[in-house]
Order: C-alpha cells, then sequence, then structure tokens
C-alpha cells in the first residue's frame, strides 16, 4: 500500500554551533527515560539524558490510576496476560506482553527499593486495587491517586544522588529537533535546541553510539487531551522522518472519564481516573439510566474502548456532549481519602465528587502505536531505540489495558539497557560521524497548531468515516503546503507544531485504510471488527525520496488466548 502523504527529511533549523559526545542519548524525564538512564549509567561510560522542560513536566507525573502488576499471592503473570490480551483485541505481541507481565513485579519491587512509597495495608503490604479491563486487584497505587507523581520522584530523587557522577549528564530545556544518521542510515546523535547559558545555548549536535527516544506520546495533536503541554509527538516524528518504521499508529485511545467543561475547553483537560469506576462510582446518561450493564460483561470496568464506544453511542441517542459519573454512593470520607487528587482538582472546577453527578466525555489520553520495536527496543533503523508511548512493542495491540504504561515503561527500560550494554562489550555499535545534511526541509507557523488540533479532533477523533478522514487529510495537506514558503521562524514552538502536523498525517493516512472498528480505533461507517480482513497490523515508513509508504502485515491468530 502507498499514498500520497510526502514529509521533509528535517525541520528547518540553525546550523549547530556546539557539539558533545556521549555513549548513550536517553530523550525524554518520564519513567521511561529516567529508568534507562539510571541503569545505563551503571554500565556504560557517558550516558546524556536531555529533557524538554525540567525534569518532572512529563507524562509519569500526571498518571492518577497506578501500576499494574500481579503482585497478590492469588494473582498470576497468567492472568494478567490474558487480560491484556483481551484489552488489546487480537492485536497484541504475546512474547512482549509475557515479558511485560513476568519481569514486571520484580521491576515494581526495584522501584520500591530505590524509594517510591506506595500505599499500604495495615499489614504494611502493598495496597492492590482493580481498574477497568483487570480481572484481579494488582494496581499498586501512591498517595491515593498520585502514583506517576511519586514514581517520578522517588527515580529524580535517585537521579539527583548520583549527579556528582561525571558519567551522567542532564540538560533540562532541551528539545530534540531531529535525528543524526551515518552514510549507511545508523543513528549517531541528534540536533538539540537547548535554552541555556554560555557554551551549551541554541541548536547543537551531541553524538553517541545510541538514541533512546522516551519521549512520550501525541496528545496535544488533539483539541483536547489529559496530556500535558510537552506531548507533542517528538520522537515519534523525528523518528518517523529519519525513516524509521511506525506501526499501530491509528489506535488513539481517548479516555472515557474525563471532565466535560464545554465545547470551547482546549488543551490538557482533568482526567477522572479509572480507579474512581475500580471502587465502586458508575457513569448514568441525563436520566440518570446506568447504560453499560449489558454492554459488557464487565459493565463500568469494561476496557476503555468498549466504555468509550458506549459513551459515544448514548451520548448520539440523547443529544447531549457528555454523560455523569456518579460516586456521590461511596461517601465523602472515602473518596476525599483515596482520591485527593481528583477531588481537589474537581473542586477547582466547582465539582464536587462526594455530592455531583460529575459531566464527562471521552477525551485523547494515549497512543497504543509509535516507533516500532522489538523486544530490546530496537527500531528498524541501527542504534535507535525507542520506549514508552513514543514506542509500540506490541504490547497493548489495539487498545491498551489501564495501568499497563507505567509498567511497559518501567520493563523495556530494563531491556533496552541491558542490550545496549551487551552490544557495547560485542564491540558493536562504534562511535559513527554523521553524513552531511541531505534532504528537502520545512517548517510549520507555531500559530498553526491550532489548526492542526482542529483537523484532527474534527475527522481523526473518536469517531471517524471516510469522509471526516477525507476531510482532515485535505486540510493537513494544505497545512504541509503551507510549510514549503520558508516563511516559519525556526523556533521551538514551530518545531513542536511540524511534529504535530506530520505525525497527524500519517494518522489520518492510516486510519482511513484500516476499514473496521477495533480498540481505540472506531469507524462509524465500519462499525463491527473485521478479523477476516484486518487481523493485523499496518506499518507506516517514510522513502528516501519523501513518500510514505504503507503496509499491511497480517497475523495468522488473534492474540487473545493464553498461550499454552
Amino acid at each position: 500500500m502507498t499514498d500520497t502523504v510526502r514529509l521533509p527529511r528535517r525541520l528547518d533549523a540553525p546550523p549547530p554551533g556546539w557539539s558533545t559526545d556521549v555513549d548513550v542519548i536517553v530523550v525524554g524525564s518520564g519513567i521511561a527515560g529516567l529508568t534507562a538512564a539510571l541503569r545505563l549509567r551503571e554500565q556504560v561510560d557517558t550516558v546524556l539524558l536531555v529533557t524538554k522542560t525540567v525534569l518532572n513536566e512529563g507524562s509519569t507525573a500526571w498518571a492518577q490510576g497506578g501500576i499494574a502488576a500481579a503482585m497478590d499471592p492469588a494473582d498470576s503473570p497468567a492472568e494478567h496476560l490474558r487480560d491484556t490480551l483481551v484489552a488489546g483485541v487480537g492485536l497484541c505481541d504475546v512474547e512482549a506482553v509475557t515479558a511485560l507481565v513476568t519481569e514486571g513485579p520484580q521491576r515494581v519491587r526495584e522501584l520500591v527499593a530505590l524509594g517510591a512509597e506506595f500505599d499500604r495495608d495495615a499489614a504494611g503490604q502493598i495496597l492492590l486495587t482493580r481498574e477497568g479491563g483487570h480481572h484481579r486487584d494488582r494496581i499498586a497505587h501512591a498517595g491515593g491517586d498520585a502514583t506517576g507523581r511519586e514514581i517520578s520522584r522517588a527515580l529524580i530523587e535517585a537521579l539527583h544522588r548520583v549527579q556528582s557522577d561525571p558519567g551522567i549528564q542532564v540538560v533540562e530545556h532541551a528539545l530534540v529537533v531531529d535525528l543524526l544518521q551515518a552514510d549507511d542510515g545508523r543513528v549517531c546523535g541528534v540536533t538539540v535546541h537547548v535554552i541555556g547559558e554560555g557554551q551549551v545555548d541554541g541548536v547543537g549536535a551531541a553524538h553517541a553510539r545510541a538514541v533512546i527516544l522516551a519521549t512520550g506520546g501525541l496528545g496535544q495533536l488533539y483539541s483536547a487531551t489529559t496530556n500535558p503541554a510537552v506531548s507533542t509527538g517528538d520522537g515519534m516524528a523525528i523518528a518517523l522522518r529519519a525513516g524509521a518504521v511506525m506501526a499501530d499508529v491509528e489506535f488513539v485511545q481517548f479516555h472515557p472519564t474525563v471532565l466535560w467543561l464545554g465545547e470551547a475547553a482546549n488543551g490538557q483537560q482533568p482526567l477522572i481516573s479509572e480507579a474512581v469506576r475500580g471502587e465502586g462510582a458508575f457513569l448514568v446518561d441525563g436520566d440518570g439510566v446506568r447504560f453499560m450493564q449489558g454492554v459488557h460483561e464487565m459493565a463500568d470496568l469494561a476496557p476503555r474502548d468498549v466504555v468509550a464506544r458506549a459513551i459515544v453511542a448514548r451520548m448520539r441517542e440523547t443529544g447531549t456532549d457528555h454523560v455523569y459519573l456518579d460516586a456521590r454512593h461511596l461517601g465523602r470520607e472515602f473518596v476525599e481519602r483515596r482520591f485527593p487528587s481528583i477531588v481537589a482538582s474537581l473542586h477547582e472546577h466547582g465539582f464536587d465528587l462526594a455530592a455531583d453527578l460529575v459531566p464527562v466525555a471521552p477525551a485523547q489520553h494515549y497512543a497504543s502505536g509509535g516507533v516500532k520495536v522489538d523486544l530490546h527496543g530496537r527500531s528498524s533503523l541501527d542504534g535507535l531505540y525507542a520506549c514508552g508511548e513514543a514506542s509500540c512493542t506490541g504490547v497493548h495491540g489495539a487498545n491498551r489495558l489501564a495501568s499497563n504504561s507505567l509498567l511497559e515503561g518501567l520493563v523495556f527500560a530494563h531491556r533496552i539497557a541491558d542490550d545496549i550494554t551487551a552490544r557495547f562489550a560485542a564491540g558493536e555499535l562504534a562511535p559513527a560521524t554523521p553524513a552531511a545534511p541531505t534532504g528537502e526541509t520545512a517548517l510549520l507557523a507555531a500559530d498553526q497548531r491550532r489548526d492542526v488540533q482542529r483537523a484532527m479532533t474534527a475527522g481523526s477523533g473518536v469517531v471517524r468515516s471516510a469522509e471526516s478522514l477525507a476531510g482532515a487529510e485535505h486540510e493537513l495537506a494544505t497545512l504541509a503546503k503551507s510549510t514549503e514558503s520558508g516563511h516559519a521562524e525556526p523556533q521551538p514552538a514551530a518545531w513542536e507544531a511540524s511534529n504535530l502536523l506530520h505525525l497527524g498525517q500519517v494518522l489520518t493516512a492510516v486510519a482511513a485504510l484500516r476499514e473496521e472498528t477495533r480498540g481505540g480505533h472506531l469507524r462509524s461507517d465500519f462499525p463491527e471488527r473485521d478479523d477476516e480482513h484486518w487481523l493485523g497490523h499496518l506499518h507506516a515508513v517514510r522513502r528516501p525520496n519523501g513518500t510514505v509508504e504503507t503496509a499491511y502485515h497480517p497475523l495468522t491468530v488473534p492474540a487473545e488466548i493464553e498461550p499454552a
């Protein structure tokens, strides 16, 4: 399969004014990036960790629900595997999920040893709760609903304890612009813009034997998202432009219970964690009628794609733009103790979780696809690794199971660090010289970012159709045409807008190809799952001439049944 999307090789940017040489560059400071950097610091000579704002500003700190791992004696990795495969709707990579669920408990215990403080019961055992799609209590949480913040705190403190080590360097306020590649295509560094002082300021070139992209997701591609402002898909976009294979990018998870603040709401919206429903809250329509019972055996705790689709259907039936979450029966003492962050956030917007029906609607939450990687986190480009939401390990399939994202970042960061260490020891990934920059460049003006978001929300959002996708494709192509004028000023906001544009073009193209409904991909014109024609993965790759080529890779058996 091919389509008409064309992308530049690079973004317009000033030539590098400074350079540095290290063994490994880690881009991003969420759970994936921090874990990889800390582990590599013990095993290689020099690690450079770059993050676009400050260390604790990534998506990890916003994770409310928790981290999933089979740590209860009554639970097992096999049961966690089964729940993950069911949520992934036939498209999970069984080997990747097996690695996740078998290695996950030990990785969580290592987090505790590092200093992460999870909530515990009276006997001192880690409290485990349940979220959508899980048949067991296996979600460890901290501070009630501040798990990501606590994990981020523990990892950053561990990093601060070793920052006197000359083998690890942290650069904040650094936005990676593009990848550097040797003549043979191997990735050997990045161009990066640093807002700093002295020699490391402006655009520079950081050279490395390996690069790890742990840059998070693409939430800002849509008008409303649960993601922070830094989630502009930078890692995915720079890998895409360099020629890395992308997989499953059409599968975008829209969280079903995001606070509805009206049609004019834009940017990051308050998330109401699935854990609230895990503790007994439920969804009702404007007439107070529960509508999840009968839709799925798990009712309000069904996988997220099922709940989001049910909400969209009920909104369509009732002619409204939101439904309600009812937690009033849980009692004020319980909700304030269990969900202090959510209660505080809702109070800021005039809602009381213990007393009010809270208006909610689906909003963009998580990208199940990304840079295609193997079990070691290796991309299709030698020297380039990806981890966390920027990657596509195959763990999530068409729809991520609740609280598997933090675990994925943790498990695969360890795997990447160990793989790089082993390859260095074997003499692989020797230092390489970047080739001279070639290929066309382009840049979208910073003030056109909202245009990208509007086009994606209307055409490639929670509900899609051939007509809506064609409309988005046309609007994005028009914006892409404007990038050729050379009038946009090279600056971080323009680079971010361009990254969103390029990802939006590819996501829309593959979403138009998949003529079925599955997981995070909902087609109103093809409302049923179609295993006969679409049990497989769509890949996209930018070729040297700039065209994006897509290919369908069918599976022989749906990944839904626990292997013997």
